[in-house]
Formats: structure tokens, sequence, C-alpha cells
């Protein structure tokens, strides 16, 4: 396909299975504090112990061995909360193995690019596909040390992989440097150590089908009560029956409060998590739980209605809506949003830009929403490309797998379906085939502006380019229809575009000027003539 590389298939991206809902512990007395904190700081240490065993473990871990720490952590918690570290254990060790792999696979990308680069002369220009040589002997000699450095670091991390090796922190290693940077990040070495041991807590536990009120560890009543079961040694804490400790505060779920009061009711599993913000001195409790896996609809019935199409940028979306058929339809709209600072106001951003787009996409009526199926992994590397630090940090910056994570979630609760497209060539064939066309002395559409409009059309199966080239012979269609305008069995694909004004059949227009009317053809071969032939009798001879 003249170089170009084979663009994948569109598909509706699959439902959310899972619900998550938080609220905040208020009006905790300072004894709930302490017992909070004693239990989180006994159940941390505990988690803390059986990942070091874990990770120990390696690739020779086995049932038996998991078996083996669970009865450990049993005699000095209780077997539900045994089984919630181990689990969380497990959670994290695969998810730190998952990562070292990720590591291994970008190391190996540098190293390829690096010798490719090398072995160029200095000076060769590069193409669309690969990078040219180097400019100056100086920075090749400074990149042949940079591949040797990655050669030792690939040799270690495939050596730790083999042996199943794997770097785990508890509490998050960006936190733990941060130690070392005090001044930089704002906080005091009390701040500091407050932060870094809450983050160490562990007060959670896992839902249990048929137990009361779905978890039998931190029990929430439909009233909105929290008690805990206490470890074993904690139990002395306990002011209610069979080692439980009731808090103060009370809990009442706004955001789906009422499928939460539901499965309660039901004695159905829902997972809780006490954890405290250190920054807002706050307690909340979040409750989550599995849900059956949205089905999906067909991908002709989210284009039935037309679609939307969505390019992701670094500080906006830019939408434009598109009829069943692929035409750009009213005005592009844009919803911008800001990632710079932290990471609580990163995610507001992201939330509030999605919702603004979802309700517009309710208004309009449209069924689906087609975005682009974006992975930046193989895009970040400094060897591919080079000097480039700020497009670097533009593509790392943009949060490509929580925001397709939220939209699909959000989209799911008003109906609308997700339709990821391949991302290639929909900027430069957007700008190609649609920027200029649609661009008016009132109207100036940006690259991303045509952009949304080719993931709409490659969401909806048709192609970027707006139409094929006429057909031979003439301009019927009787060497075969155009393969990229309505099919001829859509209605009104011919007929006559409305009036600019609104006025009655055959009536003046608003402003007073007559506007003309459509009028059929002149020529005999488009329109038949209306004329009555008839024989004159008289001109009859026999």
């Amino acid at each position: 396909m003249n170089g170009l590389r084979d663009l994948a298939a569109p598909f509706v991206v699959p439902g959310p299975c899972g619900v998550a809902v938080r609220d905040r512990l208020k009006h905790l007395t300072p004894q709930d504090e302490r017992v909070l904190r004693a239990v989180g700081e006994h159940q941390g240490a505990l988690a803390s112990r059986d990942l070091k065993a874990r990770c120990a473990d390696g690739l020779d871990h086995s049932a038996d061995t998991w078996a083996a720490r669970k009865r450990e952590l049993t005699k000095e918690s209780s077997s539900r909360i045994a089984g919630a570290i181990t689990k969380a254990t497990h959670d994290q060790w695969a998810l730190a193995r998952r990562c070292h792999a990720a590591h291994i696979q970008n190391l190996a990308a540098g190293i390829k690019t690096l010798r490719h680069r090398l072995s160029l002369p200095l000076g060769e220009p590069g193409t669309k596909r690969a990078a040219g040589g180097y400019r100056s002997k100086s920075e090749w000699f400074r990149k042949s040390r940079r591949l040797a450095m990655l050669e030792a670091r690939h040799t270690a991390a495939v050596a730790d992989w083999q042996a199943g090796r794997v770097r785990v922190v508890r509490g998050g290693r960006r936190l733990l440097n941060t130690r070392h940077h005090l001044t930089q990040a704002g906080l005091t070495e009390e701040q500091w150590r407050e932060r870094w041991e809450a983050e160490r807590w562990f007060i959670a536990a896992d839902g249990e089908s048929g137990k009361r009120f779905g978890n039998e560890t931190i029990r929430v009543t439909p009233d909105g009560e929290v008690s805990v079961k206490l470890p074993v040694p904690l139990a002395h804490l306990a002011n209610a029956r069979h080692g439980r400790y009731v808090l103060a505060s009370t809990v009442a779920f706004a955001h789906r409060g009422a499928e939460w009061a539901d499965r309660i009711t039901a004695n159905r599993a829902v997972a809780y998590r006490i954890h405290l913000d250190t920054d807002r001195g706050r307690w909340y409790l979040t409750a989550s739980w599995q849900r059956p896996a949205v089905k999906t609809i067909p991908l002709e019935t989210a284009r039935a209605r037309g679609m939307i199409g969505v390019d992701t940028n670094a500080d906006h979306f830019a939408a434009y809506r598109l009829d069943r058929h692929g035409n750009p339809v009213g005005e592009p709209h844009r919803f911008g949003y800001d990632l710079s600072g932290s990471a609580g106001h990163r995610d507001a951003q992201i939330r509030h830009a999605l919702t603004r787009l979802i309700n517009w996409a309710v208004r309009v009526g449209v069924a689906a929403i087609g975005i682009e199926d974006l992975d930046f992994t193989a895009e970040k590397t400094r060897e591919k490309h080079g000097g480039r630090k700020r497009f670097r940090q533009l593509i790392s910056g943009i949060p490509t797998g929580k925001l397709k994570a939220r939209l699909v979630s959000m989209a799911a609760e008003q109906g609308l379906a997700i339709v990821a497209v391949d991302p290639a060539y929909t900027s430069l064939w957007g700008a190609q085939h649609w920027q200029k066309p649609l661009t008016t002395p009132h109207r100036k559409l940006s690259r991303h502006d045509a952009a949304g409009i080719a993931i709409g059309r490659r969401a909806l199966g048709h192609p970027v380019r707006r139409r094929t080239a006429p057909p031979p012979h003439d301009q019927s269609d009787r060497a075969g229809h155009r393969t990229a305008q309505a099919g001829p069995g859509n209605r009104g694909r011919e007929g006559i575009r409305p009036p600019t004004t609104d006025r009655p059949p055959g009536g003046p227009s608003p402003s007073g000027k007559r506007k003309r009317g459509p009028s059929a053809s002149n020529t005999v071969r488009d329109a038949p003539s209306t004329q009555q032939w008839a024989q004159d009798p008289l001109t009859h001879t026999g």
C-alpha cells in the first residue's frame, strides 16, 4: 500500500466492569483516629513482611508457599485480613513484573535505534521511518558510550527477569526519593514522615457474598454505620461485641448510593478501603464492587446516528460531529484542560473536559464517540527523537491510559459507545483533505479539528479523503458508483438543499428579496418534454 503501514480495524471499546465510590469520614473522635492509626500500622507491617517473603520466593512461588504465608499472617490478624493482604501482595508483585517487562522492551528499542544510527555515516539524512546518522564525531562518541550503558542495563534487567527478581517499594518509589529533596518538594521531615507512614498503612478488606452487608471485616450498614473487625493483638481496643470497633462517623454515598444500598441489602460483596489524606487531614472510605461486563453494542448500531470524532492533544480535545455518511455537521468544538500542577488537579481537569464532551454528545443525539487508540510507549524514547525534548515531554504528559479508561466509564453511564480507531495518519490526512475546504473567512479550521474529522470518518468506516476520482467516460455512474459518497439507496442524497432562511412554500423570504427556486433542466436528455404531440388529419394522405 505505497509504503504505508496497515491500519487496524475500528472496534467498540468494552464497557467498565467495576465501580468505586468514596465518602469522607467526618466527625471522628480522637479515639477513633488512634484506633485507625493502630490498625493501619499493624496491618501495614504485616503487608510489608508478606511482600518481602513473596519477592524472596520469586519464580518458586506455589500454592503451598501462599498457604504457608497466609497461615503465618492469620496468627497476628485474622483469616480474612490475611487473605486480603496476600491478594494485595500478589497483585503488587504481578504489576512490578509487568513493569519490568516493559522496561526491558524499552531498553531493547533504544539499543536498536542507537545501533542503527551509529552504523550510518556522519550527517546521513534520515527518513520518515528511521532517524539518520549523527551530526558530529563528538555526538557519535557520546552515543556510543550511551549504547554501552544501555546494553549493560539490558543485560542486568534480563538477568533479574530470568531469576524472577523484582523491586517494589511499598509507599511508592517517588515518595521515597522525595526524602532526599524535601526543600524542592516544600516539605519538612515530619510532614514527609507522616505521608510516608500513611501510604504504607493497610486498612482494606475484600467483600464476601453471603456475609452480612457484603463484608465481614469492614462493615457498613444501610444507615451508614462503619465498624472494623480488629486484629487479634488489638482486640482490647474494641468497643462492640466480637472484637469490633464502631466509628462515631457515618457515611452516605451521594454517587451511586442507591446501587451500593441494593448490594449490601442483598448481602453481595463490597470491598472497602480506609485511608488518610495527610495534606487535608481527612479520612476517607472507598467502596468498590464488580459489575457484570457491559455488553457493547454492535459497531453498525454505534454508527447509525453519526459519530463525534475526537482528537486528543496536550491541552484540549478537538471534536467534530459527523453524520452517518461522514459529512461534517455544524462547527468544531474544543474542550480545553491544563495538565500542569498536582495529580489531583490534572485528574479534575480531564474529568471536567470529558464531562463537557459527553454532555455535548448527548445533546446532539449521537450514539458513539470515536477516539484514537493511542499508545505512546514506543515513541517516548530519547534515542528515537534525539534533541526534541519538548516533543518527548508533550507526548509523555498525555495520560492516554487513564483518559481512555475514564472516558469509557463516564460514557457508559450516558449510554454512549466508544469506538477506537488506528491513529496512523489522522492528522496528516485530515489536514490534507479537510482543513482547506472547510476554512472560511468566519471559521478558521485547525489541523486538530481536521484530525477530528479524519478520526470520525475512520470510526464510521469511511475513507478519510473527501471523494474518489470521478468515474471514467463521463459524469454519470455507468462505470460504477463512487466509493466515497452516499450509496444509491440513501434517501435525500441528491435532494434539493434547503434554503438558508425559513419561509412558507411560495412565499417571500423574511428579507423581502426573492429567492430563485429550483428549475428543471432544459435539455431533452435530462428531462422529458411536456409537449403533446398530435397528428393533423388534414395532412394525412390515404
